[in-house]
C-alpha cells in the first residue's frame, strides 16, 4: 500500500509522474547561496548532524495542470513555524518570513518542477565542537525541494497499530517543535508497525490518551462530530490540523478537541491521519477492528474531497492556502 519512492543507487529518484530526477543536480539553497544538491554538504562532525539539534519542516506544493501553476501550501504558515520552533533551541536571527517564503519560491522555480513537490528547509546546529548543548553553538539555514507524492493509499484507507513506544513527553523532547533528534521516537514507531503488518501506528501519551500517528495527527468522528486532542496531549500543532477545522468550518461539521482514550477510537465512527506528508488519509482499522465497517466514511470522504480540490487551488474559499510559483 506504501507509495512513497526512495533515491536510487545512481543518485536518481524516480518522480510522481515517474520521471526519474538526477537529485545532485536539483537547485538547493544551502547557508545562503543557491547551489546544485551535491555541494550542499555538511560535515561529519556537524552538531545538527551529530546530536540531532536541528529543527525542519515538511512543506508540498502542488501541480494543477489546468492552470499550469505549482501552488505552494500555506507557505506562510510553515516558515512562521519554522521561526518559532528554532528559537526553542537557541536559534534565533533567521531572516523575516517573507525572505524564507522567497527562498522556498526560487528553490522550487529555478528546478522547473511541473508536478507535486515536497520542501524541506531546515535550521541547525552548524558548529563542530564535540559536546552536547544549545546555547553559544552557531547555526544555518537550507532548504530542498524533490518530486513527491503519496507515500500512503489515501484513497483506499489505511490499518494502524497502537504503538509500544510512547510520544516523548513535551517535558522531555517536544513534539511541536518538529526536533529532528526527536524523529527517532518516530521512527521506533512507524517501524514497529510496518513489520507488524500495518500501515501507521498509533501513539499514546506517557499517561495513555491517544496523542497522533507516527508522525501525523490525528482526527476520529462520533455522532457527527469531528474530534481530536488538544496540543497539550504531546502533539505537532499541525498546519494540516488546522486546516482541516477551517474545512470542517465550511462544511458545517461541528468540532471538538479534547483528551481521547484508546478503547473510544475502536468504537468511532470513522478516523483519519492528516498532516503534510501523509496529506489526509482514511482509516479502515486499528488493532484488528475495523473502523466504521471497515470503509471510508462520509465525513472522511468529503474533508478529503475538498482538501485534495484545495491544494491544487480547485476550491476559491482556500485561495489563501496558496503561493503561486513563476515557472523557470
Amino acid at each position: 500500500m506504501l507509495t512513497h519512492k526512495t533515491q536510487e543507487a545512481d543518485g536518481t529518484r524516480p518522480a510522481a509522474s515517474g520521471s526519474a530526477v538526477r537529485v545532485d543536480n536539483l537547485i538547493t539553497y544551502f547557508e545562503g547561496q543557491f547551489v546544485p544538491m551535491r555541494d550542499a554538504k555538511i560535515g561529519i562532525m556537524t552538531t545538527g548532524f551529530m546530536y540531532g539539534i536541528a529543527v525542519f519542516e515538511g512543506i508540498r506544493a502542488y501541480w494543477n495542470e489546468r492552470d499550469g501553476t505549482l501552488y505552494g501550501l500555506r507557505f506562510r504558515e510553515h516558515m512562521e513555524r519554522l521561526r518559532r520552533n528554532a528559537g526553542i533551541l537557541l536559534m534565533t536571527g533567521l531572516p523575516p518570513v517573507d525572505e524564507l517564503v522567497r527562498i522556498a519560491v526560487e528553490v522550487v522555480r529555478r528546478n522547473g518542477f511541473r508536478e507535486d513537490v515536497y520542501i524541506r528547509p531546515a535550521v541547525y546546529k552548524s558548529g563542530t565542537a564535540v559536546g552536547v548543548k544549545l546555547h553559544g553553538m552557531p547555526h544555518d539555514l537550507c532548504l530542498f525541494a524533490v518530486p513527491f507524492g503519496n507515500y500512503v493509499d489515501v484513497d483506499k484507507g489505511i490499518t494502524m497499530m497502537t504503538s509500544t513506544w510512547r510520544r516523548n513527553a513535551d517535558d522531555a523532547i517536544p513534539a511541536r517543535a518538529k526536533i529532528t533528534g526527536g524523529y527517532v521516537n518516530m521512527a521506533f514507531q512507524k517501524s514497529e508497525a510496518e513489520l507488524n503488518g500495518f500501515d501507521e501506528a498509533l501513539v499514546l501519551t506517557k499517561d495513555g490518551s491517544a496523542s497522533e500517528a507516527s508522525a501525523a495527527n490525528f482526527f476520529m468522528i462520533r455522532d457527527g462530530v469531528l474530534i481530536t486532542p488538544p496540543t497539550s496531549d504531546d502533539i505537532l500543532e499541525g498546519i494540516t490540523r488546522a486546516g482541516v477545522f477551517e474545512i470542517a468550518q465550511a462544511l458545517g461539521v461541528p468540532t471538538e478537541v479534547r483528551a481521547v482514550d484508546r478503547s473510544e477510537l475502536y468504537i468511532a465512527d470513522e478516523m483519519f491521519l492528516c498532516g503534510t506528508g501523509v496529506q489526509l488519509a482514511p482509516v479502515v482499522e486499528l488493532d484488528h477492528r475495523p473502523i466504521g465497517g471497515g470503509r471510508v466514511g462520509p465525513i472522511s470522504r468529503e474533508i478529503h474531497d475538498v482538501y485534495f480540490a484545495a491544494v491544487r487551488g480547485l476550491d476559491e474559499r482556500f485561495r489563501h492556502w496558496l503561493t503561486p510559483i513563476p515557472t523557470a
